[in-house]
């Protein structure tokens, strides 16, 4: 694993999240969604299907259902694990760094039966040992700072054979430029993480079997083209000025994230692995 020029604490993570939400919902997605997508082609730009399809791929890759009790760390906004519970059955907890994105999952999340949010570190999961059949995690493991404390964790709350299936952000190659430093890694409090190679290496060295681990580059550069058409085109129809900036600020990075793509600088994977 790699660290760019800053190394952030799981405090900044939180901090920042917790100062963004509001804005982030009143700007991009009254839901909270952003997560990278799952697309059917080059041509496809139903963003909103293709964050639902990556949902329903880590699902049938994990094996969840109605007897699965599954925890969903860095669960943001809730909407994983929501989805998760009304199309599958099954029941289950997100634990957030950030307090005001758990509460927002919280009233999200209404009154459905079996599912509960925590504020709460990944590092210190507030939980017993083998307490869940499934962990998954959609693009939230790559902030935290301990990243090798984390996997210990996930292996402590899992059953034995239980599944860790996660989709995640890479950091392909150990040199990061100014330019993506500062759109992809900064702009998140995004210390550094893993190639997809190195990821395998970590969760074998935490005790995972791994079953799965593949390369989704096509699909990050597509997300990222679709969210910034999208943000620009939500800007020319914005009366409010500071939403406007916001939202070509957020598609000026979008394009810096598809060229630190195109530079190796930047990545996506899939990963189910098996505690064993």
């Amino acid at each position: 694993m790699s660290l760019t020029s800053h190394v952030y604490t799981e405090k900044d993570v939180g901090d920042f999240f917790d100062q963004t939400t509001q804005t982030y919902l009143t700007f991009w997605d009254s839901e909270g969604v952003l997560h990278t997508g799952y697309f059917s082609g080059d041509d496809d730009e139903d963003y909103r299907a293709a964050a639902e399809r990556t949902s329903d791929i880590m699902a049938a890759e994990a094996g969840i259902g109605e007897t699965s009790h599954v925890l969903d760390v860095g669960c943001g906004c809730g909407n994983f694990l929501i989805h998760l519970a009304d199309r599958y059955g099954c029941r289950g907890e997100g634990l957030d760094l950030s307090a005001e994105r758990v509460a927002f999952a919280r009233k999200l999340a209404g009154d459905r039966p079996g599912i509960a949010f925590r504020h709460g570190s990944a590092t210190r999961m507030p939980y017993e040992d083998g307490s869940f059949t499934h962990v998954v995690s959609q693009d939230a493991l790559f902030l935290v700072p301990d990243k090798p404390r984390s996997h210990a964790e996930v292996n402590r709350v899992l059953r034995p054979g239980g599944i860790f299936a996660f989709s995640d952000f890479l950091q392909p190659r150990e040199d990061i430029g100014e330019r993506a430093r500062k759109h992809v890694y900064d702009r998140v409090r995004w210390g550094g993480g893993y190639s997809l190679v190195g990821y395998q290496r970590a969760l074998e060295d935490a005790g995972f079997e791994i079953l799965l681990a593949r390369n989704l580059e096509d699909h990050i550069r597509q997300t990222y083209r679709v969210l910034g058409k999208t943000a620009r085109e939500r800007a020319e129809t914005t009366p409010d000025a500071a939403a406007r900036d916001w939202m070509l600020a957020f598609s000026e990075s979008c394009g810096e994230i598809q060229a630190a793509i195109d530079r190796g600088e930047f990545g996506w994977g899939v990963f189910v692995a098996r505690r064993r």
